[in-house]
């Protein structure tokens, strides 16, 4: 009789998920949650995503290429610690532009004051190289970044393009996969995954719109992408 309580308790919260479109991953589970935000969210009401205690991180989109800025970046770095968030930006990476031309863009907002996560860079095309050139193309970025900032970057990806293009190559690096599957992702070298973009349909009070959501894997957490500064 015991067991089958616990059973059910264990249970009732996954029901609720399931029957309550309102309810989200963070309600159900301990995990430590965030997400990130670029123009495509319009406004954001950063007060009522402060006041959201289940969220503890926001990284910010700052750049793009090599001359690319995201208009709201800005305001929204500001007001994101204001209202009580650990904040880290991103750079999307462009193969085929200058590395020097990235991380200059990159460094003009992405400021080390203002930073309290590690930079992460997206990594979603290939710009249609090789994936040979493709791969030298993001290495070398990827040295000028850690030089810059004086420690690795967290890397952005999705489960198949990892699969395609960086198995067995970036090993030393923390990685943020994107998946959007009830199945937390895995790799097909098995590597460990330090944070999980579960959702990039998920709601949250202070955000019109859809949003992308993302968590810490197993043990992992915060202090693991702290900035060193």
């Amino acid at each position: 009789m015991k067991r089958l309580l616990l059973f059910s308790a264990l249970l009732l919260p996954l029901v609720a998920a399931a029957q309550n479109p309102y309810v989200h991953c963070e309600d159900t589970c301990a995990h430590i949650h965030g997400i990130d935000l670029s123009h495509y969210q319009g406004e954001v009401f950063w007060e009522a995503v402060g006041d959201n205690t289940k969220m503890a991180y926001v990284y910010l989109k700052a750049t793009e290429g090599g001359d690319w800025i995201d208009k709201r970046y800005e305001s929204n770095i500001v007001l994101a610690h204001r209202h009580g968030l650990k904040v880290g930006s991103y750079h999307f990476y462009r193969p085929k532009t200058d590395q020097r031309l990235q991380l200059e863009n990159f460094k003009v907002q992405c400021r080390p004051g203002e930073q309290d996560l590690v930079p992460m860079i997206d990594i979603e095309s290939t710009g249609g190289l090789p994936t040979d050139e493709f791969c030298d193309s993001l290495f070398k970025f990827l040295e000028l970044v850690e030089e810059a900032y004086k420690q690795k970057p967290l890397l952005y990806t999705f489960t198949n393009f990892y699969n395609r293009h960086l198995v067995g190559k970036i090993d030393d690096y923390k990685l943020m996969i994107a998946q959007y599957t009830d199945e937390e992702p895995v790799l097909a070298d098995e590597r460990d995954i330090t944070m999980w973009q579960y959702t990039g349909k998920g709601g949250i009070a202070g955000v019109n719109g859809y949003i992308d959501k993302s968590r810490f894997m197993g043990q992992h957490g915060m202090r693991e992408i702290r900035y060193r500064h």
